[in-house]
């Protein structure tokens, strides 16, 4: 099994409540930026071309309650155990604790505690589901959170709201020693990666693959396996990744939607995403298997 970032990682025991909170690890968000202590930058370049610079480490706060951040929070949520020791999420709106500072969690990419940054992505999720799900979507009165389990439930209607993720599926083409790569708008200057998009109601895995690959680049797909899949928390996706075979069509990129989209030679690729990513690991994997054919 192939281990990603943002896995559940091991020795954590998931739990939504507790009666007597202690002191334990504490994910605390402003907005989708968490807090954390940070060493001095590190000077070797990064990874990804979203992120400028890393810190040479960053670390979790530590303390016995939430009362040290200074300001009420405007939510708090357990998490479970890591461990055996207790994690809590909270989000806040103010200024960071003297010493701390808000970073993104592409920055604290291989900086953070792998635990505690797997955990950073679950938390993100959790406090970004629960700030926008305190009013019922049916009847729009204030829900509230269960005990049990992480729900939270309309009084009035009954509607329960649990937290969502949204699945997608990853697309990277494979024609010989060549691989077929994507950029959308959003990204960086000069970087491409494998094809993605949503799932729709009603589609399996495998129709959304082709229907996506069709309209994104216009072209046809067979013999397509499964790679791997990754939790993602920007916001609440779960990346499911295949590799494809090229079966017909020529790239037709979807205006809009694609940039631009062109067959790379597996010696000659232009800018890829950042290992944080299963795209990266998707492209990395292929490119190794076809340099292991001698088809170069």
């Amino acid at each position: 099994m192939r281990e990603l970032p943002f896995a559940t990682p091991a020795g954590y025991q998931p739990s939504c409540f507790t009666d007597t909170p202690a002191e334990g690890h504490w994910f605390v968000f402003r907005g989708d930026q968490l807090l954390v202590e940070m060493g001095p930058p590190d000077p070797r370049p990064t990874d990804d071309l979203r992120v400028r610079s890393r810190p040479a480490w960053a670390r979790l706060p530590l303390r016995k309650n939430h009362n040290w951040l200074g300001s009420d929070p405007l939510r708090t949520l357990y998490l479970g155990r890591l461990g055996g020791v207790d994690c809590h999420a909270a989000e806040i709106a103010g200024e960071p604790p003297e010493g701390f500072s808000w970073q993104g969690l592409r920055t604290l990419f291989s900086v953070l505690d792998d635990a505690h940054f797997a955990l950073a992505g679950r938390a993100l999720q959790l406090v970004d589901w629960d700030r926008s799900h305190q009013f019922c979507g049916r009847c729009g009165a204030r829900t509230e959170a269960k005990r049990e389990e992480r729900v939270r439930v309309c009084p009035a209607c009954k509607l329960s709201a649990y937290p969502r993720v949204a699945p997608a599926v990853m697309a990277l083409i494979r024609r010989e020693s060549q691989l077929l790569l994507a950029r959308g708008p959003h990204f960086p200057p000069g970087m491409y990666s494998a094809l993605a998009g949503f799932v729709e109601p009603g589609e399996s895995l495998e129709q959304c693959l082709a229907r996506e690959v069709a309209e994104e680049v216009g072209v046809q797909i067979s013999n397509t396996r499964y790679f791997a899949s990754q939790s993602w928390p920007f916001p609440h996706s779960m990346m499911i990744a295949f590799v494809c075979e090229w079966s017909s069509g020529e790239i037709r990129p979807q205006a809009g939607e694609i940039e631009e989209a062109n067959w790379f030679e597996v010696l000659q690729l232009p800018k890829l995403p950042s290992k944080i990513s299963i795209a990266r690991r998707l492209i990395d994997a292929v490119v190794e298997e076809i340099k292991g054919t001698n088809v170069v």
